[in-house]
C-alpha cells in the first residue's frame, strides 16, 4: 500500500511540475528549489483546514519598512555590532528562518539579545563556554510571546547565516534578511509566533520588490549537514496558509 501511495504522490508532482498546474501552493513548491522533505509535508498537508477565525484576525497585525532607514515599525530597536555593508549594495533575495534558544530549550530571558549585542555573560551557563567568544547577529527576532526585535537593518548584513548556499549562491548573508524565532527544533513553535512572521514577510514583500514566499528558505536549508533549524517543529503549511490570506 505504501509504495501505491508514494507512486501516485511521485507522479501527482511530477504532472504539476511538467504543466504548472494551480493547486494550493503550487505557485510557491515549483518556483524553485525545495527541499523533497518539505514538498512531502506540504503535500500531506493538503487536507489542512483553512485558519481558525481568531488566528485570521491575528494576521491583521500590520508592520511597515521604513526604506530610507530599514527599519520595522513598530518594533523594539536593539542595534548590533555584529553587522556591515553588503557588499555592492546587494537587495535582498532571500529570506532565511531561524530557530534559537538561550540557554538551549529555555525561553523568555534576555541572553538572545545579549549574545546579539555582545553582552553575554560567557560564564553564565555551561553552553556558552561552547560558544564564547561568538560574534553574530540576525535582523530580526520573534520571541515566543510575538513581540517583535529587530538588531540590524535590512539594508546592512547581519551575521546569521555562516558558510550557506541558496539555488547555487554563496555567502547567504550577503543578499539575505535573517528572522530568529524563539524556539528549538523539536518544540512546537509558539501560536502568537506565526500571525507576527506573517505580518513581518507581508511588510517585508511591499518594501522589497520581487521579493516573495518563494524565497523563503531555512537555516537548515542553506546549510545542510551543519545547521537544523528551524527544524520540524516548524510549521511551514501554517506559514504560507498565512502569507495566502488576504
Amino acid at each position: 500500500m505504501e509504495t501505491i501511495v508514494k507512486f501516485f504522490v511521485k507522479l501527482f508532482v511530477k504532472s504539476c511540475v511538467k504543466f504548472r498546474v494551480s493547486f494550493p501552493f503550487a505557485n510557491l513548491l515549483f518556483a524553485g528549489p525545495v527541499p523533497a522533505a518539505r514538498v512531502g509535508f506540504m503535500l500531506a498537508g493538503q487536507a489542512r483546514c483553512a485558519l481558525s477565525a481568531a488566528e485570521s484576525t491575528m494576521t491583521q497585525k500590520s508592520f511597515e519598512v521604513d526604506p530610507d532607514t530599514g527599519l520595522i515599525h513598530p518594533a523594539r530597536q536593539a542595534p548590533s555590532p555584529n553587522r556591515d555593508a553588503r557588499p555592492g549594495s546587494r537587495k535582498p533575495s532571500l529570506i532565511v528562518l531561524h530557530g534559537i534558544s538561550l540557554p538551549p530549550g529555555q525561553y523568555g530571558g534576555g541572553d538572545i539579545e545579549r549574545l546579539f549585542t555582545n553582552r553575554l555573560e560567557w560564564d553564565a551557563h555551561p553552553y556558552y563556554r561552547q560558544i564564547r567568544g561568538l560574534e553574530v547577529s540576525s535582523h530580526l527576532l520573534i520571541r515566543r510571546d510575538g513581540a517583535l526585535v529587530q538588531f540590524v537593518p535590512f539594508s546592512e548584513r547581519a551575521w546569521h547565516a555562516g558558510e550557506s548556499t541558496f539555488r547555487g549562491v554563496r555567502r547567504c548573508n550577503d543578499y539575505s534578511i535573517g528572522i530568529e524565532l524563539e524556539g528549538v527544533d523539536e518544540t512546537p513553535y509558539d501560536d502568537r509566533q506565526y500571525p507576527v512572521l506573517v505580518a513581518v514577510l507581508k511588510a517585508l514583500f511591499r518594501a522589497c520588490p520581487g521579493l516573495g514566499a518563494r524565497d523563503l528558505a531555512a537555516h537548515s536549508d542553506v546549510a545542510p549537514g551543519r545547521k537544523t533549524d528551524p527544524g520540524p517543529a516548524f510549521d511551514w503549511l501554517r506559514l504560507y496558509d498565512g502569507l495566502a490570506a488576504s
